[in-house]
């Protein structure tokens, strides 16, 4: 008989990610193992079918060879499987143990191997870290610039003052749980397998309290607000973020507390624009300034008033630069700033006394304007 598309013996499009095929083959693989089908050559059949499709699809190179020539690309590769049963997978802990399989089954019964408890499962001895949060932050431009602090209030997770985090009233304290015996789970037998649950009694923690505090209701922590000042460092911009360490949620059962992650907004400036740790303006300057060169007075961002040595001949667009005027760097290895960008714009008078425009007739006939002047290159980005 002839052999199926691997593709339809899943169950799966030629486009399925590996998680859907994964997905895919343990169903099929649960449905029509032999220890689970005694006696039935059809399922049998079925089973080394849907495992010689895995074997293939969830692999990349054999995938990639059978998309590209079918069978013929695989046939060494595959033929592993025509042999029989005796020679394939015996028992569930082979089809899921190993790096091709152990991630299925532990995905689909909550287990790293057959019979286990959970991994990870609770205890009356298991500390838990706690959440990590996330407050955002909108601040000034030049706050940005020279860095400030910042005033927050939230609400997160804490001790309980009245239990100091035990969970129960002062005296009472914790036993082990009776169902599962600390374990956090109980396994219930279904055939040849044995799947792990979470403990009813206890809900994974192991243990049970019998008194609970009455502040938390034996959870050992309580939600509050709180505020707090956050330094922001000088040359912060938007997307920074600053961490407070230890004032996110409250660890359970000893557990370290999580972290408070500050985002940063930067407002933007009316004159300004940054880019990493350099800052741009632009100044506009008479035609006889732009002519003759001058020297012009400019304000930075922070609100320091400098001299710019402007060059004669300056055309719109000349950006003159001014070390150090820029913003803080932050993560530099020294105490280091940007650098300012400043963009000349030669502004035209529009408003002209009848001696000015008698000088500039002067002027155009002196230098020899020319009327019939050629296409310059276009830049955009000026």
């Amino acid at each position: 008989m002839a052999k199926r598309d691997y593709y339809e013996v899943l169950g799966v499009g030629k486009n399925a990610t590996l998680d859907e095929i994964k997905k895919a083959y343990r169903k099929l693989a649960i449905a029509n193992h032999p220890d689970h089908n005694p006696g039935d050559k059809a399922a049998e059949e079925r089973f080394k079918e849907a495992t010689e499709a895995y074997e293939i699809l969830s692999d990349e190179k054999k995938r990639a060879a059978y998309d590209q020539y079918g069978f013929a690309g695989v046939n060494d590769q595959a033929g592993g499987y025509s042999g029989g049963y005796t020679n394939a997978y015996r028992d569930f802990s082979d089809i899921f143990g190993g790096s091709g399989f152990s991630d299925i089954f532990d995905s689909f019964f909550g287990t790293g191997g057959m019979g286990g408890a959970r991994r990870g499962a609770g205890s009356a001895s298991a500390s838990q870290a706690g959440a990590s949060l996330r407050y955002d932050v909108t601040i000034d431009f030049n706050q940005a610039l020279s860095g400030t602090k910042v005033e927050l209030t939230y609400a997160h997770q804490v001790t309980c003052d009245t239990c100091h985090g035990t969970g129960s009233q002062s005296g009472s304290g914790k036993k082990t749980c009776p169902t599962c015996g600390g374990r956090g789970q109980v396994a219930r037998s279904s055939g040849f397998f044995s799947i792990a649950s979470t403990c009813p009694t206890c809900h994974g923690e192991g243990y049970v309290i019998e008194k609970p505090c009455r502040d938390c209701g034996g959870s050992g922590i309580q939600r509050k607000k709180q505020t707090i000042k956050v330094d922001i460092p000088a040359g912060v911009d938007n997307g920074s973020r600053v961490v407070v360490r230890g004032m996110g949620d409250a660890g359970r059962n000893g557990g370290p507390a999580g972290d408070l992650y500050v985002y940063i907004t930067v407002r933007p400036h009316k004159y300004f624009v940054r880019r990493d740790a350099d800052l741009y303006c632009q100044i506009p300057i008479s035609i006889t300034q732009a002519a003759l060169g001058c020297d012009i007075e400019v304000t930075c961002a922070d609100g320091e008033r400098i001299k710019i040595a402007v060059p004669a001949g300056t055309q719109t667009g000349k950006m003159l630069r001014v070390k150090n005027k820029g913003a803080k760097r932050l993560r530099a290895t020294f105490d280091t700033k940007g650098d300012m960008f400043v963009k000349i714009v030669v502004e035209t008078p529009k408003r002209l006394s009848g001696r000015a425009k008698d000088l500039l007739r002067q002027l155009s006939a002196e230098t020899g304007e020319n009327s019939a002047p050629q296409p310059m290159p276009f830049d955009p980005e000026e």
